[in-house]
């Protein structure tokens, strides 16, 4: 939804520039192309914060884990003493029964013996009672732990299960991005080494092409050989629908020539940009919605020295090959 708002707006910015209207929905159409930037550096940051939530889920799991081993510690001390209770319990019992049969022996005998035994048989039954006690509040408390063990091992496994459904999902777009990689290459091999470079970086593919591959000096049409490069790409993109294209162009600090066409280095790094994507979408399945066009201008240099070389560094078009996270943002709601 996002994407296609931004194609919108980035093709009346197009219109605005190409047909000589005031310098004021210039501006307007700029200031919405740089909120269109941010937004999508705010879902490379969303990207981060999943990483970070994955390791915060793999802590929890860490302390669950602890948990676990300490109610089940607990659980089996509480076991001991229970059985030692019962141990006493039963002692306790035969010396009453002991106790019952001697006092039935004595009951002809002397009474003062008899008062004795019957209050020593009155207190070891008061004994035996509170012993009973302590073993059903104690049998009642393993209970209430056990419940509580099975809702921690419940828990997780529940995050166990989350945690791996995110790992593999991670793994999944990390290899489909080494997968994509290896293709690009593959496919513009024969322009690597003249002002071409496929590289991997963030969990993205930049496909970085100099000027001198792409255009002539201050053009914004691209030469026959950056049209043959970037034919060979889209037909490697055409065949990985859920990879998302960012189009950056990048300027030096050089001003463009005043009197031409060109207002300064943002409108001929977004034109260059714009023209980059007719290309690619030219006789393609592409769907318009994965591609977005922007201008850097001259505020991303790779280079900030004032040598003839930097500058040349500096002139350049990057294609930005991201996968898709909705499954993963999908997970996360869950």
């Amino acid at each position: 939804m996002y994407i296609s708002r931004y194609i919108s707006l980035y093709l009346v910015a197009g219109l605005l520039l190409t047909s000589c209207v005031s310098s004021k929905l210039f501006q307007e159409s700029q200031e919405q192309i740089s909120k269109t930037q941010l937004e999508r550096d705010e879902l490379f940051e969303e990207n981060e914060r999943l990483t970070v939530e994955n390791a915060e889920l793999k802590a929890k799991k860490e302390e669950l884990n602890q948990e676990i081993e300490r109610t089940v510690k607990s659980h089996a001390e509480e076991a001991a003493e229970m059985k030692r209770l019962k141990s006493e319990y039963q002692q306790l019992n035969k010396r009453y029964n002991e106790l019952n049969e001697t006092h039935q022996a004595l009951v002809n005998g002397s009474d003062a013996e008899a008062r004795r035994l019957m209050q020593q048989l009155e207190v070891t039954q008061n004994d035996l009672y509170g012993r009973e006690d302590q073993l059903n509040v104690l049998s009642e408390k393993l209970n209430d732990e056990r419940i509580e063990l099975k809702r921690l091992t419940d828990e997780l496994e529940a995050r166990n299960r989350r945690l791996m459904e995110l790992e593999d999902k991670l793994n999944e777009k990390d290899a489909a991005v080494d997968a994509l990689k290896q293709k690009v290459s593959a496919a513009l091999m024969g322009f690597e080494g003249q002002g071409l470079t496929v590289t991997k970086k963030n969990g993205k593919i930049y496909v970085s092409l100099e000027e001198q591959l792409l255009f002539g000096s201050g053009s914004t049409t691209v030469d026959a050989k950056g049209v043959s490069a970037l034919k060979k790409l889209a037909a490697v993109l055409e065949q990985n629908p859920d990879i998302n294209i960012t189009v950056e162009g990048h300027t030096d600090d050089v001003p463009v020539v005043p009197g031409s066409q060109l207002v300064d280095n943002w409108d001929l790094s977004v034109r260059r940009a714009t023209s980059i994507i007719r290309i690619l979408t030219e006789n393609s399945s592409i769907n318009p919605k994965r591609l977005t066009a922007s201008g850097r201008g001259e505020y991303m240099p790779v280079n900030t020295a004032k040598s003839a070389e930097a500058r040349q560094k500096n002139r350049r078009t990057e294609i930005i090959l991201t996968p898709n996270l909705d499954d993963l943002f999908e997970i996360l709601e869950n």
